[in-house]
């Protein structure tokens, strides 16, 4: 990432605002029963009036009427609902904090080819926006460095820690790449001309595919150990050809998701569609492939003048119908808040609302290769458990009690909450 070392410094006294000032939740010290909820474990339903024990960070126990242990703190949620930890998938939450200010964003790196970028190197876990995200019943963020063409990696972390080791519940998940545009646009930003377009189009894609040969030349002699010298940038990408690792490919546009679809199964990569705008113009094709899918336009316009004014919201539910394993994101930082909404609003639109809820916590948790830990409330796995008054994707019914992540109770305090707080009282 860029060094802004020297603009933080230069702009702390005026972005001190910038920096939360909660604490992380202690590790659990007890166990805790939370008794006669409503529970919806993804994986086995929904579970009227039971019990559920937390113990040394992970769900010991479920069912009605469980015996309490002793020392236990005992919590009733009797007519509340309980859910596993949303997971957020293409974020960029603690990596920008102020758009106008630059010394508050290191979401990118120079060049065009930065495999060896990390995402979680550059993350803030004292940023603002991630206590207004947990308030929504947010748990995990996977953190997606920004860029040209190959960004780098993501990571997945937890949304309460110290530091980035805290909260790291998978590092350098996999590599990312914007897939090259196709067409030309007539937009009046766009000052190059149609040919220019076409040229520059090609030379991305050109260059695209020059960096994969390379990565795999790369590995290929280190695999015969005939390497002269290392390279970081090649060494990022090792994990796509031995399987440790996984491709994360940004296409919106159904001629880039074809193309990606060529490429991708040339080399063999284990790979995940992100953005996905059009991929209800081909979801059977997708559902033949066998492809994942991270939808991330649900609450986006049309953007050709036949589409529905809901196409956007009805996606998800043509995807499910076509048996496309895929999940929901909301692609950006402060906004993220609204992702269980955006899987509320998908529900209206025809989605199942049990595919809805698992669409953004255990599909999320099963592309990123952490779905034994969370995603769903299960026994053995983490503790990580959103208390809600009301329906968690509901914006008007819905309203976070409590969460847990790995049993630690969260502080649900933050800056939107606090200036809510205060014009309450506003004459």
């Amino acid at each position: 990432m860029k060094k802004l070392m020297t603009a933080v410094a230069a702009a702390s006294l005026t972005l001190s605002a910038a920096a939360h000032d909660i604490v992380p939740g202690e590790p659990q010290q007890q166990p805790i029963l939370l008794q006669g909820g409503t529970l919806y474990t993804i994986t086995n339903g929904i579970k009227q009036d039971t019990d559920l024990l937390l113990v040394d960070g992970k769900i010991s126990a479920m069912g009605k009427n469980l015996a309490t242990p002793e020392g236990a703190q005992v919590i009733d949620v009797t007519g509340k609902h309980l859910y596993p930890g949303v997971i957020a998938m293409d974020t960029t939450l603690g990596l920008k904090e102020i758009e106008a200010v630059r010394a508050t964003e290191d979401s990118d790196e120079t060049g065009a080819v930065t495999p060896e970028v990390s995402g979680h190197v550059a993350y803030n876990p004292d940023s603002e926006v991630i206590p207004t995200i947990r308030y929504n019943g947010i748990s995990h963020a996977q953190i997606v460095p920004q860029g040209e063409l190959i960004t780098g990696r993501s990571s997945l972390l937890q949304l309460d820690g110290w530091t980035y080791e805290d909260a790291g519940e998978r590092l350098d998940i996999g590599v990312h790449v914007n897939w090259p545009r196709v067409g030309v646009s007539n937009s009046w930003w766009e000052t190059r001309s149609p040919e220019e377009q076409r040229k520059a189009n090609a030379e991305a894609r050109k260059n695209l595919k020059r960096a994969f040969i390379e990565a795999k030349a790369y590995y290929d002699a280190k695999q015969a150990g005939e390497l002269k010298g290392t390279d970081l940038r090649w060494e990022a990408m090792l994990g796509l050809f031995d399987g440790s690792g996984m491709l994360f490919v940004h296409a919106d546009d159904q001629r880039q998701i074809q193309e990606a679809m060529e490429l991708t199964k040339e080399f063999g990569f284990d790979w995940v569609l992100m953005g996905a705008r059009d991929a209800w113009r081909m979801a059977d094709e997708l559902a033949a492939a066998e492809i994942r899918v991270v939808y991330g336009a649900p609450f986006g316009l049309p953007t050709r003048h036949d589409e529905a004014f809901d196409q956007a919201f009805s996606t998800p539910a043509t995807l499910a119908q076509a048996g496309v394993d895929f999940a929901i994101s909301y692609p950006g930082y402060w906004d993220v808040r609204n992702l269980a909404f955006a899987a509320g609003n998908a529900v209206a639109y025809g989605l199942d609302k049990e595919a809805a809820l698992r669409a953004i916590t255990l599909t999320p948790a099963e592309f990123m290769g952490v779905a034994d830990r969370v995603g769903s409330l299960d026994v053995g796995k983490q503790a990580t458990v959103v208390i809600s008054d009301g329906d968690l994707l509901d914006p008007i019914g819905q309203k976070v009690d409590m969460l847990f992540i790995e049993g630690r109770l969260v502080d649900l305090n933050n800056r939107h909450l606090q200036l809510y707080n205060k014009y309450q009282q506003k004459p």
